[in-house]
């Protein structure tokens, strides 16, 4: 529904209005745009980060957000689900080590040993509309090989198991994907301002 002083003038917060079936949605905007499309193609999933935003902010009341409220949000505006089917290709990530996941083992992005299996957030996708930003998901990895790594995702949602805290979530330096980015030499990898070294003490939990 378009976002006006009528649809405002209910008091609601904004998830406990989705909740009702009414998502406010700005007129002339990217953002609310990819946000809705993202509604469409994946219901199930926008569907339980609501439901999990609207239990915490019955818990918390809506001044107050947990860390469960920032990982939500975090994966509904950058979230990323990718899918790893070789867990040599998980444990680079685990090490930052960008050059060999992306350059070295480039052709593993495109034979199955690791891929993209959704762009969920739909802030991300409103930054790709601008000339050579490179863009970095908040990713969920699901290891191994189920039928669709996003109901997976949205089943561990709904477990508890995912979104509690931000440190869940891994960076993803999305140009690095072979293909993304139009110049990927091994120059490109060694860009310590983008791909980023791993942070000492930083360990990632495990996969989905």
């Amino acid at each position: 529904m378009q976002q006006d002083t009528t649809l405002l003038a209910d008091g609601l917060h904004y998830e406990a209005r989705i909740a009702q079936g009414r998502i406010a949605t700005r007129a002339e905007s990217w953002h609310d745009l990819f946000n809705a499309m993202v509604w469409m193609r994946h219901p199930a999933l926008k569907r339980t980060l609501n439901r999990q935003q609207c239990l915490h902010i019955e818990r918390m009341g809506p001044r107050e957000r947990s860390p469960a409220q920032q990982a939500l949000t975090q994966f509904d505006e950058s979230g990323v689900v990718v899918q790893v089917r070789d867990k040599a290709l998980l444990d680079l990530w685990d090490r930052h080590d960008w050059v060999a996941l992306f350059h070295q083992h480039a052709g593993r992005w495109s034979d199955g040993g690791i891929s993209v299996a959704a762009v969920v957030g739909h802030a991300l996708m409103e930054q790709m509309l601008v000339p050579g930003r490179l863009l970095v998901g908040k990713c969920l990895v699901v290891l191994g090989d189920p039928v669709d790594a996003v109901a997976h995702v949205v089943d561990s949602i709904v477990a508890g198991t995912s979104l509690v805290t931000p440190t869940e979530l891994r960076p993803l330096p999305l140009s690095g994907i072979p293909g993304w980015h139009a110049e990927q030499g091994e120059a490109f990898y060694k860009q310590a301002d983008y791909f980023r070294p791993l942070r000492e003490g930083r360990v990632y939990p495990r996969p989905l």
